[in-house]
């Protein structure tokens, strides 16, 4: 059952702990709130700021996982925190596997701080987990896949237009990596793992995969250097550096362009035209 007053507690102590910069908000000039408000932690979470409110005065629908699953994630909370939260709305916390979709906060400290970068955080089977709009623009949005199409290796066997994005000579080497980090989730998570659903969908569907797979390559990482095709800004030569967090096996991307390249310049040119307008 739902402890709604010590839901409602914890949601506020959470809330008064975190301050606008943690979360790469500004903090302004005539601030005078301890902490964030409940609209920019109701923003932060994707729902209204009625619906988080009601939870924080003890009131409202009983919410689901998925709400308190983002929940978590807007507050920045620990896996001990989340898991905790999970067990004061009434619902038993996800399994602590592999490839979960809670990102730590220490790695959501740092991705906050990326805004005018391009960089994502990502699962070790390649789901985006966030974006920033910089990311977003230079690769487009992939929150909008689900399923096994979350998956960057499942959409390079078989999307079409996937590729359209990495120059050709380019893309013999990527289907070896994703068929041989693919293999390497497998063998570390096992064979009822989400990683081995996903190899049997590929066999079934990608005769490319197939012969990639009866090959048996391990050990193929990614290259330091990403080269891209944008549609608008053309031919960019990036350096992608990784921070791993080996708890919760995510990964954080992030591209750099050598200054004063021509790769910086559409960097910038990029950030320009996929500003929002201001009306």
């Amino acid at each position: 059952m739902i402890d709604r007053a010590a839901l409602a507690g914890f949601l506020r102590k959470r809330r008064d702990a975190l301050q606008p910069e943690d979360v790469g908000l500004p903090r302004g000039q005539r601030r005078r709130t301890r902490g964030l408000r409940r609209e920019e932690v109701a923003a932060l979470c994707h729902m209204s700021t009625d619906y988080y409110t009601r939870l924080e005065r003890e009131r409202g629908p009983h919410p689901s996982e998925q709400m308190i699953a983002a929940i978590a994630q807007g507050l920045r909370l620990s896996l001990a925190e989340r898991d905790h939260l999970f067990r004061l709305a009434g619902h038993e916390p996800p399994a602590r596997s592999g490839g979960g979709d809670h990102v730590s906060p220490g790695m959501m400290r740092i991705f906050d701080r990326l805004g005018d970068t391009p960089a994502e955080i990502v699962t070790e089977l390649g789901e985006s987990l966030r974006q920033t709009p910089l990311g977003v623009a230079l690769v487009g949005d992939l929150s909008r896949y689900a399923g096994p199409e979350r998956s960057i290796g499942y959409r390079w066997f078989t999307l079409p237009g996937v590729r359209d994005i990495h120059p050709a000579e380019d893309h013999t080497f990527l289907s070896r990596m994703y068929a041989s980090g693919l293999r390497r989730v497998l063998a570390l998570r096992g064979p009822q793992s989400r990683a081995a659903g996903l190899a049997d969908r590929l066999l079934q569907r990608s005769e490319e995969f197939r012969a990639l797979w009866e090959q048996h390559e391990v050990g193929i990482v990614p290259r330091t250097g990403k080269r891209y095709l944008h549609p608008e800004v053309g031919k960019l030569e990036l350096d992608c550096q990784i921070l791993h967090d080996p708890e919760s096996s995510h990964s954080l991307l992030v591209y750099t362009a050598e200054p004063g390249s021509e790769s910086a310049e559409k960097l910038q040119l990029l950030s320009v035209i996929s500003a929002p307008t201001v009306v």
